[in-house]
């Protein structure tokens, strides 16, 4: 019987972590949008830290996979999105940006927060210490990576709160090449970096 690749093992491993990242990210757009106005997501049932409500089965768990498999030089994914409908908040244009931000500010306040209980060295931690580095690590890269203004990441919403409205309006329209204007970002970091 042949053993598994350690990356898949590694993928399963990492799977945890991961998934925590995504509904604490995803999660606290929500919570934000709801307090700025906009109740979408609650209606929805997807103001929860239940991970299924926030699994995309192509980008949680088909995608990272394949990549993970076929031996590609990074491995990504993405959950499915919480839905804001900004014009439901009270001030669109300013709460886009708290929204925003508030999915990478969740990422890195886990993140510390994990430092900090690493940090303690309590009895029994270390058992779990591989694991709470990992989630500590994917949480950071998760919110660096989304602060990135390339729509439809968290970073172009936050540029369009900021910009005048009517670039803002121009800006909004790249949205249906972001996947593309993404992938060709990823694949200029991958030659810089490998």
């Amino acid at each position: 019987m042949e053993q598994s690749s350690p990356q898949f093992s590694d993928f399963l491993l990492s799977l945890p972590a991961f998934l925590i990242a995504l509904v604490v990210h995803e999660y606290a757009h929500g919570y934000i949008a709801n307090k700025l106005g906009d109740d979408t997501a609650k209606q929805m049932g997807r103001l929860t830290f239940n991970p299924l409500a926030h699994i995309d089965p192509m980008g949680t768990v088909f995608l990272p996979l394949f990549l993970i498999l076929t031996r590609a030089p990074f491995v990504f994914g993405w959950a499915k999105p919480v839905p804001v409908n900004f014009s439901n908040l009270r001030n669109p244009k300013k709460h886009m940006i708290w929204v925003g931000l508030a999915g990478p500010a969740a990422n890195f306040a886990l993140a510390i927060l994990i430092f900090l209980l690493l940090s303690l060295k309590i009895p029994g931690i270390p058992v779990f210490s591989a694991f709470l580095v990992n989630v500590m690590i994917i949480n950071i890269f998760l919110g660096a990576f989304n602060l990135i203004p390339i729509p439809p990441l968290d970073g172009s919403r936050i540029l369009m709160g900021l910009l005048p409205h009517r670039l803002s309006i121009a800006y909004s329209r790249l949205e249906r090449y972001g996947i593309i204007i993404l992938m060709m970002f990823l694949l200029l970091i991958r030659r810089f970096i490998l």
